[in-house]
Formats: C-alpha cells, sequence, structure tokens
C-alpha cells in the first residue's frame, strides 16, 4: 500500500473523529487528501466522506436537533454554496492552500475576539445570515467551515449532543447541495469516489473514538481542543503551499 492510501484512510479516520467530537480537526482532512490528489480536486474525494459520517450522526444523535437554529443558517448556507461554486470556478490552483490557511486564521482570531468581548454578538439574528453565507461559500471553496458554524453553535449554548446533531444535519444539507455544483465543476466523478471509498475503514475507527471521547470531555475543553486542531490544520495547509 501507498502514501497515497494511507493518507486517504488518515483522512478518513480523522473526518469519522472529527464528526462525532470536535469539529475543528476536521480541518487536517484536506491536507492530508491533498497528498494523494493535489489542489481543488481533493474537494471531490472528502464530500462523499462526509455525507457518510454525517448519516451515521444523524442516525444516532437524532432527539437533540435544533432546528431553530439550522431554520436560521441554512437558507443563507445555500446561497454562500452557489457564490463558492463560482468563486471555484475561476480559482488560481496556486493561491489555492495558502487561501486555506488565512481562512483558518481568520476564524480563529474570530472565535479569540469573542471570548474578550463576550457581547453576544454570535446570538444576533444578523449572525446567523452572515454564519450560514460565510459557512456554505467557505465549505465549497476550501472544505473549510468547520470552525465557523462551531463557533456559531458553540454561542448558541447547545448541550454537546445537539452540538454534534445541529452540526451533522446542517452540513449533511450544506454537503448534498454541493454535489451537483462540484460534479458539475468536474471535481467529483468515478475516480474520486473511488479514493473515498477507500476511507471507510478510517472512518468507522473515527467515529468509534470520537463517540467515546465526546461523553468524557467538558464544554471548555471542547471548545480548546476545537482551536488547537484548527490551529494545527492552518499550520499543515501553510506547509503545502
Amino acid at each position: 500500500m501507498d502514501l497515497a492510501f494511507w493518507c486517504i484512510f488518515a483522512a478518513g479516520l480523522v473526518t469519522g473523529f472529527s464528526k462525532f467530537s470536535v469539529g475543528g480537526m476536521g480541518l487536517l482532512i484536506l491536507p492530508l487528501v491533498m497528498v494523494a490528489v493535489p489542489g481543488p480536486e481533493a474537494l471531490g474525494v472528502i464530500v462523499p466522506m462526509y455525507l457518510i459520517t454525517d448519516l451515521m450522526a444523524i442516525l444516532m444523535y437524532r432527539r437533540e436537533i435544533s432546528w431553530k437554529v439550522l431554520a436560521a443558517l441554512l437558507p443563507p448556507a445555500f446561497a454562500g454554496v452557489m457564490l463558492g461554486g463560482w468563486m471555484l470556478s475561476g480559482i488560481d490552483p496556486a493561491s489555492f492552500t495558502p487561501l486555506l490557511g488565512a481562512i483558518i486564521i481568520a476564524m480563529l482570531a474570530l472565535g479569540l475576539w469573542l471570548d474578550r468581548r463576550p457581547s453576544g454578538l454570535m446570538r444576533h439574528p444578523l449572525a446567523a445570515n452572515l454564519t450560514g453565507l460565510g459557512a456554505g461559500f467557505i465549505s465549497l471553496v476550501a472544505n473549510a467551515a468547520g470552525p465557523l458554524f462551531s463557533l456559531y453553535l458553540l454561542e448558541q449554548r447547545l448541550s454537546k449532543e445537539a452540538y454534534v446533531s445541529t452540526r451533522a444535519w446542517g452540513f449533511m444539507l450544506i454537503n448534498l447541495a454541493k454535489l451537483p455544483m462540484l460534479m458539475s465543476l468536474g471535481l467529483l466523478n468515478s475516480q474520486s469516489l473511488a479514493l473515498s471509498l477507500q476511507a471507510v475503514p478510517g472512518l468507522l475507527i473515527g467515529v468509534t473514538i470520537g463517540y467515546w471521547l465526546l461523553r468524557r470531555i467538558n464544554l471548555t475543553q471542547f471548545k480548546w481542543v476545537i482551536r488547537i486542531m484548527a490551529s494545527l490544520a492552518a499550520i499543515k495547509l501553510f506547509a503545502f503551499s
């Protein structure tokens, strides 16, 4: 087995773990996949992996979904997906990875600022529109909307289980909306789907570990693990540029 296989396997492991525990760790997935599939084409490999774990998460956490939060986030998120598709069609491959690193750092800075100035900004109705639009756009262009989505959900004071299930439903619907866009751009095809399926064993292991950890970590630790993992992802992305 070559390096590409193990990178896809590791990406599956992180995907499963991230979906069932600390969302910020999901930002490590794209750098791992880009070892096997350089450039924007890696986005077509990731989305089917995400959909598999989204389905598993909503089956397991189906009783504590915050539909009110999703109703506020999803309409602007779908608009963001369309905007992202327009930008992705003309993006310069050379600027792809540093753009991802910059996005992550910007979102981490926002989270730290909100911690120091707890103004309830993320609970303002306008925040849902901006977060949804940004999440849809960044999810399509960079598959890196996890921290932005997580910041918003954490400020809604959901339980850990409601956080995971609401995030899973939100991203499943966003990822479904991304499918026709990625197919039209030629980034999602039979070859990318075959690579996605190689990640299934890693997905199952990651889900098991993430589910076990979620029940043993408090909310303060939860937030900081997200930020630490996102910081590591930013370093990884700049290393690839």
